[in-house]
Parts: structure tokens; C-alpha cells; sequence
């Protein structure tokens, strides 16, 4: 039987193969659909213009790589059935459906103390039920309850496909060279060793490169201090609006903005198809079009905030490898009060937070190299590259943000 397929050209890995059934079903559904409204890197244009491509663009890179590393473990004698590629090409093209407006700068922000991953699992399980019991696999393959756990570890690990793409990807867009890593060399040497996903030990430069280059990555684009602070304006933006809101304040804006601005969701709540149904109705235009709007609300403290961002009078922003103490937030306070800012405002203006760099973390599960020998080692005992050490650490830095002008 000769397969079916549509092609979709993608700027960074070329001619892709959509296969017909149930892959092509999950890209037509609407819940996946709303990736393409949504920015892979949030706030991140404001910094690099180029850097506005959507999660539909990763999840469908991301699919693709899948394929390219299934293959290639394939041609190594591990044997995955057609569903089991299926399933696993299913549960990357759906990791990401749980992300909300501006993907991570508004996490745990529109529903409050959930996390994306869980509200992709729900939306999994929902689609399941929609689509007859399709995705049982892909969901058990992205719980990591599956026989095969390294198709778990291509979609959820330290060197899984959605890093590979995610990394080449926003480097591409971003125009940040760090990010360019050879994902087709790492893939290639990815096989099978007790029924974990592992590297051959001749591969290990290319994941020295990923490892270095994600590090990177961060500190030039994902955490760029400019990032930083227009991603907490709009933090402060949501918050403002959820205060007046649950004060019957009424805000203009799109009846799943308003639901979740006046409605506490838990996570408990995502088994209800009303709220999966409410959230899949929000975006990235959800939100900026009602903060164009909320710039011209009476309450000053929202209309402020709101014409700060739209008008890109972000907040000045300082990093420090030290947290600001009591004594210098408060300086800044009231310097602030000196140009002209009512002292009751101010905490929405002058914010302190942290923020974490994780090329490496060793207390997740290794990234494991397979000697010629057959013998399995943690790449962080292998890598004899003098930044062995310093691309395991986790890095911690504190901003202070603060508003440039006066008032």
C-alpha cells in the first residue's frame, strides 16, 4: 500500500513529510491549530525583530526530527513498530498544546499554578476522547508510561528532538549564530542500549556543541535582560487586569480572556471540557489586543503598564549574580516616588525576581554515552572540554526592574 502524503516546506529543515490519517488529523484539529497563534519566544521580537515564528512551526519540526531519529535507531537494529512511530510522532507534534499567550512569559499566569505540561496532558486525553481513542499511545509515550522508554526520552529528556529543533529554530529566526547546532550528526548517532536512548561515544563533540550552544542560547535570547523586563511588564499587565476584574471593574476583552481574568482555575478544574474548550479559545491576539484597548481604561495603574509595552517604554533592568537587598529595593522606591509615582503603585512598577540558567542539570536523567565497548558513562564524567564543569552548573541571576520615566 502506497502511502499518502502532503509536503510542507519549512525554513529550517527543508521539504517535510505530512503523512495522511491520523497525523494530518491532529494538524487540522483546532486545538493545534491555535499554535500558529501563538510566538514560540513570547516577547523575544522586541530584541530580535525576526523572532516571531509560532509553536506550530516547532511542534511541526519537531514531528520531523522525530522521524529522522526514529530511522535512525531503526537502522541500528532496535525495533519500533509503525504504530509505535506513529504514536511517537503524534505525542511531539502535541507536547506543546498547552501552552498559553506569549508561550512561557505568561505560565502560570493565565491559569494560575498549572503548569503547560499538565495542560497538555489534558488536552491530549480530551482529544483522545474526540478522535475515538487514537492517542492512547502517544499519551503513555509523553507520560513515559510506555514498554519503550526511549521514545519517552526523544520527546521529554536533556537531548530530546523538541531541544534540537527549538535550539536551530530560534537561532535561525532569532539571527543568533550560538544557537546553529548539528541536530542531523547528533541524530545519527542516537541508538538503543537497555532500552534507553543513548549517544555513540563518536557523537560526543556534536553534544558538547548542543550543550554549550542551549547555555548560550539562554543568556542571548531567552533571557536577555530586555526579555526579562517586558516579559514581567506584561506579568504586571495580567495581574492589574485580574485585580480590577475580580473587583467588577469591567475590562474590555475576548470572553475566554475575561473568563479566566475573573475565574481561579486549579488543575483539578482541567477535566471540564468548558474550560479546555475556553482556554483553547486564547492567544497570543486574545491578549494584545485587549491590552491596545486596556491603554485607555480609566484605572492608571493598567493604562500605565499597558502603554509601557505597547509603546516599548520597557522598564529599566538590571542583573546581578547577588540578590538586591532590602535596603537598595527600597532606595529605589522611593526614587521612584521622587519623579512623580503615587507610593501605592510603585510594587507594580519596581519588581525583584530571579531568573536560572540550565544548560546541564545533573539531577535530571544523564545524557548517557555509549562506548565502543559497550559501556554506558554520564557525558558529564566523559567530556574531557575544559567547560565540562561550567556547562553543569546552574546559574542563578536577580533583576531589579525599575521605569524609566517620569511621572
Amino acid at each position: 500500500m502506497i502511502k499518502q502524503y502532503k509536503i510542507i516546506n519549512d525554513p529550517v529543515h527543508g521539504f517535510i513529510n505530512i503523512p495522511q490519517g491520523l497525523i494530518l488529523d491532529i494538524i487540522q484539529h483546532p486545538y493545534f491549530q491555535r499554535l500558529k497563534d501563538i510566538r514560540q519566544l513570547g516577547l523575544t521580537n522586541l530584541v530580535y525583530p525576526g523572532a516571531c515564528h509560532s509553536r506550530l512551526n516547532h511542534a511541526l519540526g519537531a514531528m520531523h526530527l522525530m522521524k529522522e531519529a526514529i530511522n535512525s535507531i531503526r537502522s541500528k537494529g532496535t525495533f519500533i513498530s509503525d504504530e509505535d512511530e506513529l504514536q511517537a510522532m503524534a505525542a511531539i507534534l502535541l507536547h506543546d498544546v498547552g501552552h498559553g499567550p506569549f508561550s512561557h512569559a505568561l505560565e502560570n499566569n493565565i491559569l494560575q499554578g498549572v503548569s503547560h505540561e499538565e495542560i497538555t496532558l489534558a488536552l491530549m486525553r480530551e482529544m483522545n476522547k474526540q478522535m475515538g481513542g487514537r492517542l492512547g499511545g502517544a499519551i503513555e509515550i509523553f507520560t513515559g508510561k510506555h514498554k519503550q522508554r526511549f521514545l519517552h526520552q526523544l520527546v521529554s529528556s536533556q537531548l530530546d528532538v523538541d531541544r534540537l529543533d527549538y535550539l536551530r529554530r530560534d537561532s535561525f529566526f532569532s539571527g543568533v549564530a550560538e544557537g546553529m547546532i548539528g541536530h542531523e550528526r547528533i541524530i545519527k548517532m542516537m541508538t538503543v542500549h537497555e532500552n534507553d536512548l543513548v549517544i555513540e561515544e563518536k557523537g560526543i563533540y556534536s553534544v558538547e556543541k548542543f550543550l554549550i550552544s542551549r547555555r548560550l542560547m539562554y543568556w542571548q535570547v531567552y533571557l536577555h535582560k530586555t526579555v526579562i523586563a517586558a516579559e514581567q511588564l506584561l506579568i504586571e499587565i495580567l495581574h492589574r487586569a485580574r485585580e480590577l476584574s475580580l473587583n467588577n471593574i469591567i475590562l474590555p476583552g475576548s470572553p475566554s480572556l475575561l473568563f479566566f481574568l475573573r475565574n481561579s482555575i486549579a488543575a483539578s478544574s482541567l477535566t471540564s471540557s468548558d474550560v479546555l474548550q475556553k482556554f483553547t479559545g486564547l492567544d497570543d491576539t486574545d491578549v494584545m489586543s485587549a491590552i491596545k484597548q486596556w491603554q485607555y481604561c480609566e484605572d492608571k495603574v493598567l493604562s500605565l503598564l499597558c502603554k509601557m509595552l505597547t509603546e516599548r517604554k520597557l522598564p529599566k533592568i538590571v542583573l546581578s549574580a547577588e540578590p538586591f537587598d532590602g535596603t537598595t529595593f527600597e532606595n529605589v522606591k522611593r526614587e521612584t516616588a521622587a519623579r512623580g509615582m503615587e507610593w501605592e503603585i510603585i510594587p507594580y512598577f519596581v519588581k525583584t525576581g530571579e531568573v536560572e540558567n540550565r544548560g546541564y542539570d545533573r539531577n535530571e536523567e544523564d545524557i548517557k554515552i555509549l562506548s565502543k565497548e559497550g559501556g554506558i558513562r554520564d557525558i558529564y564524567i566523559v567530556s574531557d572540554m575544559l567547560s565540562a564543569r561550567a556547562f553543569s552548573q546552574i546559574t542563578k541571576k536577580y533583576f531589579l526592574c525599575t521605569p524609566k520615566t517620569n511621572f
